[in-house]
């Protein structure tokens, strides 16, 4: 998708678009783990993990919503606006962490684009319905709305 205008990016309110799958694997839970400080056993000891109803090693949830930035970037044909200098994370609303992910599963991003509006010259507020699948399971990992702001 060729960048747009930014009267033209509230024309895409209701819109989805779809991530590719990232592997999230037992390195980046290590990793995460590493980078906070939560070391709790069901994150990162497999063995000790293998013994509750998770069957194994889970994502932290801060990390699955650490990834949204990572899948967006990961959905073709994106919708972006020309112009475009940077975008910075603004916060979330209503986050949901609803099911678990196993180490080694597949997930991926559905955006919907919920609001896009000015806040200033040549600064937009963008707010998307985020919903975090994994791949072979009905529930989500994630649901939440993210809220950014794009400087042209």
């Amino acid at each position: 998708m060729p960048a747009i205008l930014p009267e033209e990016m509230a024309a895409w309110a209701g819109t989805e678009q779809v991530s590719g799958w990232v592997e999230v694997t037992q390195g980046m839970i290590d990793r995460f783990a590493e980078a906070t400080g939560d070391h709790q056993f069901i994150h990162v000891d497999p063995a000790r993990a293998a013994a509750t109803p998770f069957g194994g090693t889970i994502a932290h949830g801060f990390l699955i919503l650490s990834l949204l930035p990572s899948l967006a970037s990961k959905v073709p044909d994106q919708a972006t606006l020309e112009g475009l200098r940077m975008g910075v994370n603004y916060g979330g609303n209503r986050i949901r962490f609803v099911t678990p992910v196993r180490s080694g599963s597949r997930v991926r991003g559905r955006f919907r684009l919920v609001e896009f509006v000015a806040r200033g010259p040549g600064r937009y507020q963008r707010t998307d319905e985020v919903t975090v699948e994994i791949a072979g399971q009905d529930k989500p990992a994630l649901i939440a709305e993210w809220i950014s702001q794009q400087f042209v």
